[in-house]
């Protein structure tokens, strides 16, 4: 369900035509083939988020996304000599949240890469603009690293799980009909450990992140406002994804879903039958006047879980061109099977500042 700028170019993007995939039942996930780029689909992003510690308990946040969105097919870029012809654009955004210091930093980076300034899948390199990079381990590891004038990250992510895919039958809907779904999975909890860099200030880090990649060639339905999705590690070692889709009428769309990871890593499909979001704690942003909610109580009852959110620092909203979304770290606490539960995690809040639908007027 990934990422808050794609839900903009898939809002944008004109219907599929025949030169570029769908997303279908029955692929057969592997890795770390799935790890790199699928080109023959328009739309794909890598989503790293994590939660991390220094050595005095400081509490950070960071999100690390690279975009792909293809403009030309495979097909018509066959032959293509020129470098100003790209296939794709290519686009990023770093963020970082503070919660001792109160502070969120966050950038966004677009470019063509004409010139080799920015790709995707070049040898262990996955992704990258300019000075941003995504690398690939002989190991399975990975590597990240990002700048900006109030921040710079620096991380080593060793996974802790296998992915695990969303879903059913391989694809994780979005809507209702034919080509509305994702190829989707997640490594929901890597070891992460590194330096970070706030203003003035360099310090070691660790703590836990967790990756999201998905692609497709699809749309958002008409009708369809945003969404709420959230990433949660429990001190127990499991882990919950969980997405609603917003309807401009208010309701939330039947399609939303989400996946239970057990510590052992078996996973569990869960239907949106099978959870319930509820909003506990609203900021409004005093830039853009939207109206965020930010805390949240979260019940899954087949697996005895009930919990509460509640974010870091109020502010983590990212105000970009076009898209302008709210995505933050959080703390988390409740009950699993009547016992206390704990934990950190990611929650993004898409289409509060403007509903989807509008940024195609």
């Amino acid at each position: 369900m990934r990422k808050a700028f794609l839900i903009w170019l898939l809002a944008i993007a004109p219907a599929a035509g025949a030169e570029w995939k769908i997303a279908e039942p029955g692929l057969r996930y592997e890795f770390p083939r799935d790890h790199h780029v699928h080109e023959e689909f328009k739309t794909e992003w890598w989503y790293f988020t994590g939660n991390l510690t220094n050595a005095s308990g400081g509490l950070f946040g960071y999100e690390l996304t690279f975009f792909r969105q293809g403009v030309r097919s495979p097909a018509e870029r066959a032959g293509t000599t020129s470098r100003f012809l790209v296939g794709d654009l290519k686009f990023a955004h770093f963020a970082v949240t503070d919660a001792a210091g109160r502070r969120f930093f966050f950038e966004q980076k677009t470019s063509r890469g004409s010139f080799g300034e920015a790709g995707f899948g070049e040898s262990d390199r996955l992704a990258w603009i300019d000075s941003w990079d995504l690398k690939m381990n002989p190991d399975g590891s990975f590597d990240l690293a990002a700048d900006m004038s109030g921040a710079d990250l620096r991380l080593h992510l060793a996974p802790l799980k296998a992915p695990v895919v969303h879903g059913t039958k391989g694809i994780s809907e979005k809507a209702a009909g034919e080509g509305h779904a994702s190829y989707y999975y997640s490594i929901t909890r890597l070891r992460t450990s590194g330096q970070l860099r706030l203003r003035d200030v360099r310090f070691a880090v660790t703590g836990e992140s967790w990756f999201d990649h998905e692609w497709a060639t699809n749309q958002l339905a008409a009708g369809q406002a945003g969404w709420n999705w959230v990433s949660a590690q429990f001190d127990d070692g499991s882990e919950l994804m969980l997405y609603e889709m917003r309807l401009t009428n208010g309701a939330i769309d039947p399609v939303s879903s989400g996946t239970f990871i057990r510590a052992d890593g078996s996973s569990i499909a869960l239907t949106s039958a099978d959870f319930q979001m509820t909003p506990a704690t609203f900021w409004r942003s005093k830039t853009t006047k939207a109206s965020y909610p930010i805390g949240w109580k979260i019940a899954v009852p087949r697996e005895q879980l009930d919990f509460a959110i509640h974010p870091v620092l109020k502010d983590q909203e990212l105000i970009l061109s076009p898209i302008i979304y709210w995505e933050g770290a959080f703390n988390l606490e409740g009950t699993r099977a009547g016992k206390p539960i704990s934990g950190r995690g990611y929650i993004e809040l898409t289409g509060y500042a403007t509903p989807l639908q509008e940024l195609n007027r």
